[in-house]
């Protein structure tokens, strides 16, 4: 059985080579994406989720998130990363994402960008 931690860094792999079957393979069927910014869901459940990564990975062939900190604490997996190549662009994008795993299946993620 893999631990949280092992389920996003395999995630993270995944997204790394923008293999939509392996990504979604860690994805739970009613998975909610959250805003904490705005304090509202952003993305809920496996189809939606699936489409708007298989756009993003059809559109940043060079797309590639580098972990700076990460923290496990219970079922959830704390990573500030450092997001490039998305939808081509140059920039890179700093995000703190804090995923919440269940039975090897990341069932919510909480998004946090600097304000």
């Amino acid at each position: 059985e893999m631990t949280p931690e092992q389920v996003v860094q395999k995630q993270l792999e995944f997204y790394n080579q923008r293999d939509i079957n392996g990504f979604m393979s860690l994805i739970d069927h009613n998975v909610i994406f959250f805003d904490y910014s705005a304090g509202h869901i952003t993305m809920s459940g496996a189809t939606a989720c699936m489409e708007f990564y298989s756009k993003l990975f059809e559109a940043s062939p060079n797309l590639h998130s580098t972990i700076l900190h990460r923290i496990g604490f219970g079922n959830k997996v704390i990573d500030h990363e450092l997001i490039t190549g998305r939808n081509g662009n140059k920039d890179a994008i700093e995000l703190i994402l804090i995923y919440e795993v269940n039975k090897e299946k990341i069932i919510r993620v909480t998004v946090l960008r600097k304000e």
